[in-house]
């Protein structure tokens, strides 16, 4: 595994060594992975009308989009967007599917008119500077009643922060990482990984213009948000 032997302190990075191991990497740390999925496709397909477009933002090798598309049928196109082109380049393509993949940075391509925008695990590798305009950003292109499904890693306050990470570390060791790995990853990924605490979530959410926010998938530190943009953007 790519942790597996010792390594310089280099950061993390969505390479092609990432890429190759990342659907493993991530379904072995990430606690409830496979429900989360199956919940931001349940969640898409409540929300999304016939036709209207849905994107799966910093889609890595696009396991949300095409749960969306699955779920949601050939009637509802998704665009999935990634800004490492060797994880758009290992996304798997079905002639059945409506997922389209672009390689882009999320942060200026241009986002037409949607009714179901997934952020999974994305927002928290962007620059803090950058989280509120993307936020913005997506609100806007929302129409009336659509819905942010948004996943990341959240930070809690000192005491609980120090009981969750012992308890998250072990589930890692129950998924068969070496305390080397778990070491050399935390290392890597402290350097690009900024956390927020769930009260900042919803603060930027608030402000960016979505109307509530709701909690609907909670695993130690890995929480997933549903916000409702309810108006359309003022003209």
């Amino acid at each position: 595994m790519l942790y597996a032997t010792p390594r310089g302190a280099g950061r993390f990075r969505f390479d092609a060594e990432v890429a190759v191991v990342f659907q493993d990497m991530i379904e072995r740390s990430v606690p409830g992975y496979a429900s989360l999925i199956h919940g931001i496709a349940v969640l898409g397909g409540k929300y999304a009308q016939a036709g209207a477009t849905c994107y799966d933002l910093g889609c890595s090798l696009g396991t949300a989009a095409r749960a969306l598309s699955a779920r949601m049928g050939p009637e509802h196109p998704v665009l999935a967007i990634d800004s490492s082109p060797d994880m758009i380049a290992r996304c798997p393509r079905f002639p059945d599917s409506s997922v389209q993949y672009r390689c882009a940075d999320i942060r200026e391509v241009a986002l037409d008119a949607a009714d179901v925008v997934v952020l999974n695990l994305t927002l928290q590798f962007l620059p803090p500077g950058d989280r509120l305009p993307l936020l913005q950003r997506i609100a806007g292109a929302l129409r009336p009643g659509g819905a942010l499904i948004l996943t990341e890693k959240i930070r809690f306050d000192k005491a609980a922060e120090i009981l969750v990470q012992k308890r998250y570390e072990n589930f890692k060791r129950a998924q068969g990482y070496s305390e080397l790995e778990i070491s050399q990853k935390r290392t890597a990924l402290e350097q690009v990984l900024v956390r927020d605490s769930l009260p900042t979530h919803r603060e930027r959410l608030a402000t960016a213009g979505f109307d509530s926010v709701t909690v609907w998938f909670q695993c130690l530190h890995f929480t997933s948000m549903l916000a409702i943009r309810r108006n359309a953007k003022a003209a």
